[in-house]
């Protein structure tokens, strides 16, 4: 029947190769067996050896992509990548209103897992005040929980904190990823609060691996595509968290340098 298979759109820049923004989203939703939409926001040039090059779309034509989709398709679940400044943030989160494209997932891109800075100032303000307050589950990695919660993070009790944090800023269900940047470490762990105010760990082995591109971006996918299928947010964390330590467990050379996850890896 019309429109009956799960679709899922992601909101995000185009990684020319392969490994991140909405070509690791669609890989992701593929994966999990839902149909993957995409508004296209930014285009960028770049490898395994970093980003060479990139331009944002107009705004006008982002207008357009909502427009189309939404008179065609039955989104199910959407989510955000790297929106690179104000302009970008307020098209998005205003068209996400004026669309029914279900629960928004929003993967905050501010810094890096090693915890370099992609946006200026004026751009995290925008994306803090307008895009969170929208998102069924927030994403941030360390060092943007840190960032967004206004706070610094030295034990499990600041994670926690920091996520209340983040839901008193609008935020339903907070998913806060846990460091990478300790070459001593042996797991990585997860803090989970839901928006009943159930909150969880999920654990898993660190893999010292430098086939880590795109990590954030599956993760924030798996998630929507679970939930375009019906699953509970809990059920849809759990199953990404699954998806992606087996994505970075079983590495594939591609590339010189920092290579993408491996979404073919059974999970």
């Amino acid at each position: 029947m019309l429109n009956q298979i799960p679709q899922a759109v992601t909101i995000a820049g185009s990684d020319s190769d392969g490994s991140a923004g909405m070509q690791a989203d669609l890989h992701t939703f593929f994966r999990h067996e839902v149909y993957g939409a995409s508004i296209l926001t930014a285009c960028v040039a770049g490898n395994s050896f970093g980003i060479h090059d990139s331009v944002n779309l107009p705004t006008s034509f982002i207008d357009s992509e909502f427009k189309a989709l939404a008179e065609d398709y039955q989104i199910k679940a959407a989510k955000t990548g790297m929106l690179s400044d104000s302009k970008l943030i307020n098209t998005v989160v205003t068209n996400y209103k004026k669309y029914n494209f279900g629960p928004l997932v929003v993967d905050p891109v501010i810094t890096t897992k090693h915890g370099n800075e992609l946006l200026d100032a004026s751009a995290y303000q925008t994306l803090r005040d307008t895009l969170i307050p929208l998102a069924y589950v927030i994403t941030p990695n360390f060092f943007e929980a840190q960032k967004l919660a206004e706070m610094s993070i030295t034990s499990e009790d600041d994670i926690k904190l920091a996520a209340q944090k983040l839901q008193q800023l609008g935020a339903k269900n907070i998913v806060i990823k846990g460091a990478h940047n300790d070459p001593n470490q042996t797991e990585v762990k997860d803090y989970v609060l839901l928006e009943d105010q159930s909150d969880f760990w999920l654990t898993a082995p660190y893999h010292p691996t430098d086939r880590v591109n795109g990590t954030g971006d599956t993760l924030s996918a798996s998630i929507t595509a679970e939930l375009a299928k019906g699953a509970s947010v809990e059920a849809a964390i759990r199953t990404a968290k699954r998806f992606v330590d087996a994505a970075i467990a079983n590495e594939i050379i591609v590339g010189h340098k920092f290579g993408p996850i491996n979404h073919w890896a059974k999970f």
